[in-house]
């Protein structure tokens, strides 16, 4: 081959390279729109729910660690009163602990303002069996927390079965938490 049949070769070729470029990133837009951003593959689902050992909301109450949740189904919740989407769910997590008393609601308050958190329950009601505080996180490291709200089922045997990310409410109960639950019950 001469040296100028391969130059417009190679011209074509430079032209062709951002048409493959451009249509490999559209595929993987189009493959990441398709994508539920509340489903995130969690490394602990069918792994015991992290020991703990933290302070509860309440000074009065001492601590809890993760021996004093185990024995029921969790429904562990991490929130802050500062978090929009927790004051979203707030009252649906209310009514379901109010109407399924066979469920332990475990609150983990996501920061160190106990006393903001504290006035948040008492203002808008407490859904919680257990209010512990995550001073430092160390729980939420464990846990794999991306941020509030996540919610977390866990069985009677401390095996964690689900992890949401995002507020919950009554059709992600329906179709995600009710089959679940149906399962272990």
């Amino acid at each position: 081959m001469s040296n100028e049949t391969k130059q417009p070769m190679n011209r074509r070729l430079k032209l062709f390279i951002p048409v493959v470029f451009f249509i490999m990133m559209a595929g993987f837009l189009l493959f990441g729109l398709t994508r539920d951003p509340n489903i995130v593959p969690s490394a602990l689902v069918d792994k015991p729910l992290p020991e703990f050992s933290l302070p509860s909301l309440y000074p009065e109450a001492g601590e809890f660690s993760r021996a004093d949740v185990v024995g029921d189904i969790l429904i562990v919740n991490i929130w802050g009163s500062w978090c929009l989407p927790c004051h979203i769910e707030h009252p649906f997590l209310l009514e379901m602990s109010e109407q399924d008393p066979s469920l332990t609601f475990v609150g983990i308050s996501y920061d160190d303002s106990m006393a903001e958190d504290r006035l948040f329950l008492e203002e808008r009601g407490n859904p919680f069996d257990y209010n512990v505080v995550d001073l430092g996180g160390s729980l939420r490291i464990d846990l794999g927390v991306t941020g509030a709200p996540e919610t977390f089922l866990v069985d009677a045997n401390g095996m964690i079965l689900y992890r949401h990310i995002g507020a919950i409410d009554s059709t992600i109960w329906k179709n995600t938490f009710e089959p679940l639950l149906a399962q272990i019950r």
